[in-house]
């Protein structure tokens, strides 16, 4: 009973910054060995953690103790965590709202609810290195069967032999181990998210203090009130934040993740390839709902660093976590140029940045500048190399069910609806058919060492009208991606093609060696990237019907578009054998 009512004393105990007393004030004359006496106890309690109420300044020995003091005071930390349905980050919110709401002297609401704790300002600390936080595997589970089974353990350890003690040591030590790496990269996060945060709400305040003082001086200038200047983000990159904006929804994600050609391509390549992936740093761009980094940290990666600037990583960040990878997988919110990573470099770059025609978005200008500052000299870039196509294509039947269908709508011409048909790249899947003439490879990109201003370009292409072409009505475009083990690989050359360079080791070879690579155009099965259709507007251009064998050949250009920066204008050159050279563009914006 005396050992309790000690405990008791010491949980009811108030923090205090200064330890001094009057009579510790007079205390010259103790002994050396006394001196020592106390520092063994202050190690001691240095050892243990001390955690401090949520409530006020008391401090605790260990967590329970803790929340049935404030539960006591008519907090009961336990049944908002039950109630909320609150993962490891849902409970440092939690953890940080009270003690801010504490700090400011404010009321902590009757019934705090979800929406307290949307703010990610929770996800910094209050307290530096608050112990409660690094406890948080302690807190007793939402059923009774916690505790029964600790009560069990703790009766069936009092006469475990040693060897299962020294066990159960082991393991608590893992698992501590496990936590510190775990918070670790919370913090790390919260860092970076916050950083980003406060970044640009200062650049918000200069740009809207700019704004207004622009305002003010063109008033005081004509006489005349000027129109309120833009704030907020969309005032300074309004095109890229929509952009990061339209893959904050799930729809695009399910889509991507369903697209099985793509997803499984890079989970062949990673789970095929663990050798390369084992021990490795591994940076993940534009992770989205983390299926990359998680394929990684299961390949054996030593860290996996997961960068996305949309939303989704506070969801890819909860995926991260429930799938046990938090220790292995840190999560950073923002633009790739702008976060600062945890590591000067990193062993393999990983990112599904592939558009539309391949470069469409403009993700890869990133990608690329993530690889000149961040992999090492020998790194290795996932997937690694990039094939585009031309084609010319027969195309009647789209014709007449999408261009023509305008001229009799249920008796009605609306000729009008047709204006501008022919400018935009059309992006659908096409049956192989409508293929009238041999691929033509346009371009062989090797992410390793391909530069941004080779993104901008002219080709040449050449083709033949097969036998079966029955009109040219214009071209379709797609690309083929490969996962090459080595940063040089001679095998794939700008005329290789995806199934057929995959085809050379199929069945001749263990799963190390087996090839990974796939492709968008008609010949395969269809993705979400489907094939960019541009359809001749015969309008302005003149065109006659091929002959089998016929020669057709010409350039093909890709040019940034103008006031989009993450479009596209497709420029066109051809001449088939015996005619004159004519040219279109597309727009694929």
């Amino acid at each position: 009973m005396a050992a309790q009512m000690s405990t008791s004393a010491a949980q009811s105990e108030p923090r205090r910054d200064n330890y001094s007393s009057g009579s510790d004030a007079g205390s010259d004359s103790s002994s050396s060995g006394d001196e020592d006496e106390w520092q063994d106890q202050e190690e001691e309690q240095e050892e243990a953690p001390a955690i401090i109420s949520l409530l006020d300044d008391h401090v605790f020995p260990d967590v329970v103790s803790m929340l049935n003091y404030c539960k006591d005071k008519g907090l009961d930390f336990l049944a908002i965590r039950d109630r909320l349905n609150l993962d490891f980050y849902g409970l440092i919110k939690l953890i940080n709202f009270i003690r801010s709401k504490v700090h400011e002297g404010a009321a902590i609401p009757t019934e705090i609810t979800a929406a307290d704790l949307e703010d990610d300002k929770y996800l910094k600390p209050v307290l530096d290195d608050d112990a409660l936080i690094f406890c948080l595997d302690d807190l007793p589970e939402s059923s009774g069967a916690g505790a029964e089974a600790s009560t069990a353990d703790a009766e069936k350890g009092a006469g475990a032999p040693v060897d299962e003690l020294i066990q159960k040591n082991a393991e608590l030590q893992a698992r501590l181990e496990q936590l510190s790496k775990q918070f670790s990269n919370y913090r790390l996060a919260v860092q970076q998210t916050l950083d980003q945060r406060w970044q640009a709400d200062d650049d918000d305040k200069d740009a809207a203090s700019k704004g207004k003082a622009t305002a003010a001086a063109a008033a005081a200038t004509t006489g005349m009130p000027s129109a309120p200047a833009p704030e907020g983000p969309a005032a300074k990159d309004g095109a890229s934040d929509y952009y990061f904006e339209s893959y904050a929804h799930n729809d695009i994600h399910e889509t991507m993740l369903k697209d099985t050609v793509r997803t499984e391509a890079y989970r062949d390549f990673i789970y095929q390839n663990k050798d390369l992936f084992a021990g490795k740093v591994v940076l993940d761009i534009g992770c989205g709902t983390g299926i990359l980094s998680m394929f990684c940290a299961k390949a054996g990666a030593k860290q996996v660093i997961a960068v996305d600037r949309s939303e989704i990583i506070d969801k890819a960040r909860e995926n991260i976590y429930a799938n046990g990878l938090s220790d292995v997988i840190v999560t950073l919110k923002g633009r790739i140029e702008e976060v600062i990573l945890p590591v000067e470099k990193v062993d393999i770059i990983v990112s599904e940045w592939m558009g539309y025609c391949l470069l469409y978005e403009a993700m890869l200008n990133s990608v690329l500048w993530a690889r000149d500052k961040y992999l090492t000299p020998q790194g290795l870039m996932v997937p690694s190399h990039g094939n585009m196509w031309i084609a010319p294509v027969s195309e009647q039947e789209y014709i007449a069910e999408y261009i023509d269908f305008w001229r009799d709508v249920y008796g009605f011409d609306m000729k009008v609806m047709q204006k501008g048909i022919y400018q935009d790249c059309r992006m659908e899947v096409r049956p192989a058919e409508t293929v009238c003439g041999t691929p033509a490879s346009f371009g062989l990109l090797d992410f390793h060492t391909v530069k941004v201003e080779d993104l901008t370009f002219t080709a040449k292409w050449a083709s033949t009208f097969s036998d079966k072409a029955e009109s040219h009505d214009g071209f379709l475009a797609w690309w083929d991606v490969f996962f090459a083990r080595d940063r040089v690989d001679e095998s794939i050359k700008i005329d290789t093609k995806a199934q057929e360079w995959v085809a050379e080791t199929k069945g001749k070879c263990g799963d190390r060696d087996a090839r990974v690579a796939f492709t968008t155009g008609p010949f395969g099965e269809p993705t979400h990237w489907r094939q960019g259709l541009m359809l001749l507007d015969k309008n302005k251009v003149k065109v006659t019907k091929p002959a089998p064998g016929q020669k057709i050949a010409g350039e093909i250009e890709y040019i940034t578009a103008e006031n989009h920066e993450r479009g596209l204008n497709l420029r066109v050159t051809w001449a088939a054998e015996g005619e004159k050279e004519q040219t279109q563009t597309w727009l694929l914006h």
